[in-house]
């Protein structure tokens, strides 16, 4: 086998990966509510294996940032990143920790999360609704369900594709 797990082993692992995501909340604006709207008993994301409140980044594998992050707040952002343990996977919630949203001007918003670690999922909207954060976390739970055995394929700063590709102006 050279050193690769197995076809079966590999899908145990990623099973028990994608069905029990430990969710590092980073909330800091209003995308924050919907967050715990989906987590209440009308959308559940439990039901999806998602458990939603870790009670520190080292007890998490997904960080799911709602809301505008600030120049200031992007080193705690990074820092918290950082001390989550591999495999750990972030969730982008919201127009404004996608592309700095309505504030995207302002001299201290960051223009996206992805500037300062690497996102799996964009979830659009200003906010989304919690449905939208629901159909981002079966998308990472798909992308989970097909990574490689081991020590995570992920190249660092590597971008993913956007949930839903946005449309041109010309259509």
């Amino acid at each position: 086998m050279g050193g690769v797990l197995g076809e079966p082993i590999r899908f145990i692992l990623n099973w028990g990966r994608r069905y029990s995501l430990w969710v590092f909340n980073f909330g800091l604006a209003c995308c924050a509510i919907e967050f715990i709207a989906a987590s209440m008993s009308r959308h559940d994301f439990m039901r999806l294996g998602v458990i939603p409140f870790a009670h520190s980044p080292r007890q998490a594998d997904l960080m799911v940032v709602s809301g505008t992050v600030t120049d200031k707040m992007a080193p705690a952002v990074k820092r918290l990143y950082d001390q989550m343990p591999e495999p750990k996977y972030v969730i982008s919630f919201g127009a404004c920790s996608n592309s700095g949203g309505p504030y995207w001007d302002s001299y201290s918003v960051t223009k996206g999360v992805d500037q300062i670690i690497p996102v799996d999922v964009y979830v659009p909207g200003c906010p989304p609704r919690p449905e939208a954060l629901l159909h981002g976390i079966t998308q990472l739970q798909q992308q989970i369900a097909s990574e490689e055995a081991g020590p995570r394929a992920r190249r660092r700063g590597q971008l993913r594709a956007p949930l839903v590709q946005p449309k041109s102006r010309d259509e």
